[in-house]
């Protein structure tokens, strides 16, 4: 690992930050106090009237308003309408300096203009989507493979939920095997299977609504961080079919909202050969954004499998697919139909020349600009200065970060979970509603985050951005003692 190439430049003590995590949520809720909360939603219902107009119009049409769970926003949906560097404007124009950054593929900050540009040269050309084959489907698999060795063959998708949808079938196709595995609470999209431990651990199928138990029959789950659990089910699936594949978010559940050890991922990759499993990184928000090689190349670990989303495409749509080891990539059915067992994926938008133009530019000016490295040390600035308001309030809150990553846990409603159902039941809703108070509280001074509980750094936040951002975050803070 060269450290110079990656965001990170110390990895947290993972200890200490349970420990504080763990006290946090052992302590009644410290709310904003209630009369400054009501200042705090004056705003939106003074200064965000056609946001308000546009959503409430968009629920006649559209379920709940919005089409996406990040826009979910408490007390109603924010209208965007322009972007720019570090900072998004709203309908009414009010200004927002920007740590949702979509999710975390703005990397190089929002609308970014020498990619932006490279955009505009292709569709002048080409146009967005023929169904045929494009020069920077070639070129920017073999950018992803210069940057991530492990990825000997790339197969480019609509999203992150579906690159996992694929390196689940690939590993099941290549290993003649059953079982998958994952971290409880850990997010890998949508799909049936996936829809299993989600958010909260050891809650397996309890927001499988619509989805067949057989759909997810063959999925497993095992408490974060817990070695010896994973062992346990991969012993007990090997007298029941096998263990096609292990599938870990590599800095841990929620993005590394329940971080894991340094070590952690080396030593599932060694119980994944132990049992002839497959390991899957997902890099859905890790890819790039740790560093152009990947969670797998800060932690020298080799999956087998990598899917990829978000990042690939620096925030242009149809971002996702999934790379690996050739003989299990080459599994996948090309053509139509296939030769002898082939795992079938499809995508008439997939790898279309505006996406992959977008994202073959998009990881080369990454690459220009040490891109991961500016936002991971951004990170390091608004971690360092959350950490230091907190300490002056004398606030149970955490801060902590994986370079652009950043996590304030608050209400700490990520870290419920079943081995203390009575805690979950009686508190998963109020520690939900304070998570969104303060999202809300948040956006009225001027800061976009993740759920008020986490946010992405880009390489347009400069010192400046940051520490306005901090100035604001006081605000919110201040009033919670």
């Amino acid at each position: 690992m060269n450290e110079q190439n990656y965001a990170i430049s110390e990895y947290h003590d993972v200890d200490e930050v349970y420990k504080k995590l763990n006290a946090l949520v052992s302590q009644p809720l410290r709310h904003v106090k209630r009369e400054t909360m009501q200042e705090f939603l004056g705003y939106f219902d003074n200064q965000c009237k056609r946001s308000k107009e546009l959503t409430d119009e968009a629920k006649k049409y559209i379920p709940g308003g919005v089409q996406h769970n990040l826009a979910f926003n408490y007390p109603f949906p924010i209208a965007i309408e322009k972007t720019d560097g570090a900072y998004l404007w709203d309908a009414d124009g009010n200004q927002y300096i920007d740590f949702l950054q979509a999710g975390g593929p703005t990397l190089l900050g929002s609308n970014y203009a020498p990619v932006r540009e490279k955009v505009f040269e292709m569709l002048r050309d080409c146009g967005p989507v023929t169904g045929l084959f494009h020069e920077y489907e070639l070129k920017l698999a073999q950018l992803v493979n210069r940057f991530m060795p492990a990825v000997e063959m790339f197969r480019m998708l609509g999203s992150g939920t579906e690159g996992v949808m694929a390196a689940i079938r690939a590993a099941r196709t290549f290993t003649k095997k059953k079982y998958v595995i994952k971290v409880g609470g850990a997010y890998h999209g949508w799909s049936d299977p996936m829809v299993y431990g989600l958010h909260i651990p050891g809650t397996g199928r309890l927001e499988s609504t619509g989805i067949p138990r057989g759909a997810s029959a063959s999925t497993r789950e095992f408490f974060p961080n817990s070695l010896g659990a994973l062992k346990r089910q991969l012993v007990r699936n090997r007298l029941m079919g096998g263990t096609a594949a292990v599938i870990v978010e590599p800095l841990g559940p929620e993005s590394g909202t329940r971080p894991v050890p340094f070590d952690f991922n080396q030593k599932v990759r060694e119980l994944c050969d132990e049992f002839g499993a497959l390991l899957i990184f997902d890099e859905v928000v890790t890819g790039f954004r740790v560093g152009l090689g990947g969670a797998q190349g800060y932690f020298g670990v080799k999956p087998d499998l990598t899917v990829f989303g978000k990042c690939i495409t620096g925030g242009y749509p149809m971002a996702g697919g999934v790379g690996g080891r050739a003989e299990v990539i080459m599994r996948f059915a090309a053509g139509i139909g296939g030769i002898g067992e082939r795992a079938y994926v499809g995508g008439t938008l997939s790898a279309n020349p505006l996406s992959c133009v977008a994202g073959y530019y998009s990881l080369l000016e990454m690459e220009r600009t040490n891109a991961a490295v500016i936002a991971g040390r951004a990170g390091d600035r608004l971690t360092q200065g959350l950490q230091a308001i907190i300490e002056k309030y004398n606030l149970p809150f955490v801060t902590y970060n994986q370079g652009s990553i950043v996590h304030l846990e608050t209400a700490g409603v990520m870290l419920l979970d079943l081995r203390n159902p009575i805690r979950l039941a009686r508190e998963l809703k109020p520690r939900k509603h304070m998570m969104e108070e303060m999202g809300a509280a948040y956006m009225s001074q001027g800061l976009i985050t993740l759920a008020g509980s986490r946010m992405y750094t880009s390489m347009a936040d400069t010192d400046e951005v940051i520490d306005s951002a901090l100035n604001k975050f006081e605000t919110v803070l201040a009033a919670c003692v």
